[in-house]
């Protein structure tokens, strides 16, 4: 808490710092989580030749995971901005999305008939479509950095590695739309008690939507 006089560690503890063990934990493995992916960061700086490091931005890929190249980039998006703090959780749908013309309070335009969700249960703004030709330096913050290389076709290559292995895996998303395109499904369908979701794990079915799951890469670096 902020201006919270620290405490000497003999001291028995104040009420206020009383909280349940779980909650301590949980908190604990956030940071401690965060910290890890700081820090694979901080160690893949070293960027190739030629590349420009830029502040992180967020690839929407979908292919086999240990694809190590293909053919459909074209089918891939790309956040510039983390779209998680800009998003809007589900049971606010009405509140902040519905009752606002489906404008969202970070400024982005929800679509009823094409929207996407990530790992907590939030509504974000789309990925941009599709995926510009370039050389990108990606990361899933764990051992693998390498040169992820798009073609103007939609062909993509990994220097080295696997889509898994530069997969972020606390990071899911996935895109949901209508059946038919006529489907009744919303975020208003959907069962809030399926997120959070596990690390990797498939992203939760909303009555009435199709949905596809995209994974997540970080880029970090970009060919100048």
């Amino acid at each position: 808490a902020k201006n919270q006089i620290p405490e000497s560690p003999d001291s028995p503890p104040s009420k206020s710092n009383k909280k349940p063990l779980g909650k301590q934990l949980r908190r604990s493995f956030v940071i401690s989580t965060s910290l890890a992916l700081l820090t694979n960061i901080a160690l893949a700086t070293a960027a190739p030749p030629g590349f420009q490091r830029i502040p992180t931005q967020f690839i929407a890929a979908i292919s086999d995971p240990q694809a190590s190249s293909g053919s459909n980039a074209m089918d891939w998006g790309v956040w510039t901005v983390d779209p998680g703090p800009r998003g809007v959780f589900l049971k606010d749908y009405q509140s902040q999305l519905s009752n606002r013309k489906n404008v969202a309070p970070a400024g982005w335009t929800y679509d009823p008939k094409d929207w996407w969700v990530e790992e907590h249960g939030l509504i974000m703004e789309a990925p941009k479509f599709p995926l510009n030709k370039g050389r990108y330096l990606v990361t899933g913050g764990r051992l693998t950095t390498t040169v992820l290389d798009v073609q103007q076709d939609g062909k993509w290559t990994l220097e080295k590695g696997s889509l898994y292995d530069v997969t972020h895996l606390p990071c899911r998303s996935a895109r949901y739309t209508p059946k038919d395109g006529a489907g009744n499904g919303s975020p208003l369908t959907a069962n809030q008690k399926d997120f959070p979701v596990e690390p990797g794990a498939e992203m939760p079915k909303v009555e009435g939507c199709d949905n596809v799951d995209y994974a997540v890469l970080f880029v970090i670096g970009k060919e100048a």
